[in-house]
């Protein structure tokens, strides 16, 4: 998968929504929010949250339904600049979580003073593309991800 480039200048606003509240974790958070992530998608990037509970401001946002937790997004967790990981559990997909979640990470990186942020080893490319302008960025692949420790 390759890794994308998001011109955060060009950001779409974020909206609030009805249906569901996107918010920044609290401290006293952390290990609902690991467990959520570790449960629901795995235990590396359970492991790559971590690291955005250290920094102040937190740089985890997570996705609330009638206050259960269906999503989160990070930045600045993997490396400096990048965005994610990031993930929605099935019951709060196709309600505009994952879009939101993106953007809320996405304006924390402008907000640090970013002017682009990197999508590493994006799954979902054209979403990126269709929701916030990113392109790929040629012979990125495979990307930091290559060291990764087999499990």
């Amino acid at each position: 998968m390759p890794d994308l480039l998001v011109n955060l200048l060009k950001l779409p606003v974020l909206e609030s929504q009805p249906d569901f509240i996107i918010r920044r974790a609290q401290p006293f958070e952390l290990t609902a929010v690991r467990s959520f992530v570790a449960t629901n998608f795995s235990a590396g990037w359970a492991d790559e949250i971590s690291v955005g509970f250290a920094g102040q401001p937190i740089s985890v946002y997570i996705a609330t339904i009638q206050g259960e937790i269906v999503g989160f997004s990070a930045y600045e967790c993997t490396r400096r600049g990048f965005f994610g990981p990031t993930g929605v559990v099935e019951s709060g997909q196709g309600k505009g979580v994952g879009k939101a979640l993106l953007l809320a990470a996405l304006w924390g990186l402008r907000e640090m003073g970013y002017v682009y942020a990197i999508i590493g080893a994006a799954g979902p490319v054209r979403f990126y593309q269709k929701t916030v302008g990113a392109i790929i960025i040629p012979d990125s692949e495979p990307g930091i991800y290559t060291d990764i420790l087999k499990k």
